[in-house]
């Protein structure tokens, strides 16, 4: 993903434009550009060491909301300043966190993890307990077709079965947050990132999120003939919240 910046060029072009340039076509433009390490991994690295040099500035505060941008979510960056202070300084991490909390402040894990919140989803809202969010990856029309779907804490959908005449089935890919799978008649399995679920066609099941947290993944529709989903009974208060 290609980083423009122009940070550089707007405060110092005149001043010192080779300075400039090598912050916005160099740092940005090639080393925050490079796929070798995603945005999210850039964004923490970079936190982390800005808190260990002490260097809680205007530029700190840029790079928290970047972080935020690129899918850290609060959890995580609470984690990771708490993390840093065992090594970087406590002085160091409280500073850290007073900045944090004012950038985070209109957040409570709602951000959709590494790909964004998307948009409500309210097309498939009458098969959803509690909010949920959608934002295509993908265009059907020209490839398989993926979404980052988030369900807000306690959130799920609808026990359901994905149908097909030939292949078919779903992948769900876990990016952010806790959640739960289960199959019909089996235990609830839980979800955190870095998961991955399988489901092939005719069996019944459901997904979302745990009582205390957001839940992020994508959901990867398999290729196949006359494909569809069934839509059946909601999972229940006492079935949700017997889940340990």
């Amino acid at each position: 993903m290609k980083v423009k910046q122009t940070a550089g060029r707007d405060s110092l072009g005149e001043f010192a434009p080779k300075f400039a340039q090598l912050n916005d076509d160099v740092l940005f433009g090639e080393v925050w550009s490079s796929d070798a390490l995603p945005l999210k991994t850039r964004s923490m690295l970079t936190v982390t060491t800005l808190v260990s040099k002490g260097l809680i500035d205007s530029s700190f505060q840029y790079h928290l909301q970047t972080a935020k941008a690129n899918g850290v979510t609060k959890t995580e960056m609470a984690e990771l300043l708490t993390h840093i202070a065992f090594y970087a300084g406590w002085p160091n991490a409280w500073a850290a966190f007073r900045m944090a909390k004012e950038v985070y402040n209109d957040d409570d894990g709602k951000c959709g993890g590494m790909f964004g919140l998307g948009e409500p989803n309210t097309a498939y809202a009458k098969y959803f307990i509690g909010n949920s969010y959608l934002k295509p990856l993908t265009d059907p029309k020209q490839t398989v077709f993926m979404a980052n779907v988030t369900f807000e804490p306690k959130c799920r959908n609808n026990w359901h079965v994905h149908k097909a005449e030939q292949g078919g089935g779903q992948i769900l890919l876990c990016t952010d947050g806790c959640g739960w799978y289960q199959e019909w008649g089996k235990p609830a399995q839980k979800l955190y990132a870095g998961d991955v679920v399988y489901i092939p066609t005719g069996v019944k099941h459901w997904h979302g999120a745990s009582k205390d947290s957001w839940f992020s993944h994508i959901a990867v529709e398999c290729p196949g003939v006359n494909t569809s989903n069934e839509w059946l009974e909601p999972v229940s208060d006492e079935q949700y919240n017997g889940l340990e």
